[in-house]
């Protein structure tokens, strides 16, 4: 489909926008599933969000209704959940290039989904782009992309957050413009500067914390001590990819035998196999995220493990799409199709609890897109439900 075509279609479905919550007043209160949106909202980067959107979504339908907004300039772009799901935090990509970020909690009302605010620490590192939940509860984790750190924020009993007990700078040797595994005509040049921390998470056992550094190249892995809240390097202390072609997000793989690494430079997908005896990944297969035959520049943005386990999802942007790859009984991917997320600059995505529906928050067309999923074929179907917000960065569901 052309570029125009996609204007117009974008133009002729905005009327959705306005349907979708008549449609959704209809549906009975007691269906809906409470979701949170995280925004860029900083006037003087060009964000349009107005800060942390709480919507109903409606199970049987998808169809989003917006129904609150805890309002702050402060880019909260990326959220994460307690496992209790009694707290909500958020990372404040604040100071960007100097200076330091910070990380907000707020208490979650668990019969109306409403947040209060708690507190907000420093997030040791300028623009926080990520940050995840220990599985032990004890502590968030988060990466400051401007910064190039990653930290350790203990959480307290009644959820607010204390300050950090460790940091982490990375160190190493930044990686050329180019990505060594760009498609054909690529000209995707970002973050090979410095380093550039960009995720973390723990495994499942929370022995093992990884942290993903676009502009190292690498994937470092941490021993994490629950009791002191720190950081000492594994053996091997990281995992290199190949120059250039800067790793973004990561997902393992529910049985927690391996391990998928999304490139943005490249636009790939490094499948390893996961030891968690000893937290050793090792890589055995690159997958594109794009069709056969693409030439052209494109920057990924997420990467997800369907519910199911049957399929990973990716998001590409520039080339606006989600692709979706199978899993074999190896771990091993296989390209399986792909769909236009209906909007520009897919920023990240996210698959209901139901694992019915797919949302991609299109940053740069101020509207979340909502697509039905095939369980059997992973195929995506666009549902015509378009849900307007500002500079839309990243959803979580509260359940």
């Amino acid at each position: 489909m052309s570029v125009t075509t996609r204007r117009r279609f974008i133009q002729a479905a905005s009327t959705l926008a306005a349907l979708a919550p008549l449609a959704a007043r209809a549906q009975p209160a007691s269906r809906r599933i409470v979701a949170y949106v995280g925004t860029y909202s900083a006037p003087a980067g060009s964000g349009r969000g107005e800060g942390i959107h709480l919507l109903d979504m409606d199970p049987a339908t998808g169809v989003l209704t917006q129904r609150d907004v805890v309002k702050t300039a402060a880019n909260p772009s990326w959220l994460a959940l307690d496992r209790t799901r009694t707290h909500l935090y958020s990372a404040n990509e604040v100071a960007a290039e100097t200076g330091a970020g910070t990380v907000s909690a707020y208490s979650v009302d668990r019969a109306t989904g409403r947040l209060t605010p708690l507190n907000s620490v420093s997030s040791e590192g300028a623009g926080p782009a990520h940050m995840s939940i220990h599985p032990a509860g004890k502590h968030a984790l988060v990466a400051n992309y401007g910064g190039g750190t990653v930290a350790v924020l203990p959480i307290q009993p009644d959820g607010q957050l204390g300050q950090a007990t460790d940091v982490k700078r990375h160190q190493g040797t930044t990686g050329p413009a180019r990505a060594s595994s760009a498609p054909a005509g690529s000209f995707a040049i970002s973050g090979h500067d410095r380093p550039h921390a960009h995720m973390i998470e723990s495994d499942a056992s929370g022995r093992f914390v990884f942290a993903a550094d676009l502009g190292l190249d690498q994937i470092f892995v941490w021993k994490f001590d629950d009791a002191k809240g720190t950081l000492t390097p594994n053996d091997p202390p990281s995992v290199v990819l190949p120059s250039g072609d800067g790793p973004r997000h990561f997902a393992f793989h529910p049985k927690g035998r391996w391990f998928y690494s999304l490139q943005e430079e490249a636009s790939t997908v490094v499948t390893f196999d996961y030891d968690a005896a000893n937290g050793r990944l090792s890589a055995k297969q690159t997958t594109s995220t794009l069709p056969r035959g693409f030439a052209g520049t494109n920057f990924t943005s997420e990467i997800v493990v369907s519910p199911d386990a049957r399929f990973v999802y990716v998001a590409n942007r520039l080339h606006d799409s989600i692709a979706w790859l199978s899993i074999g009984v190896d771990g091993t991917l296989t390209w399986a199709g792909e769909e236009w997320t209906r909007g520009d600059y897919p920023r990240s995505f996210t698959i209901d609890p139901t694992g019915r529906f797919l949302f991609s928050c299109n940053q740069r067309s101020d509207a979340i897109a909502c697509f039905r999923v095939d369980a059997r074929s992973g195929r995506l179907t666009f549902t015509g439900q378009y849900t307007p917000v500002g500079s839309p960065a990243h959803l979580v569901f509260l359940t």
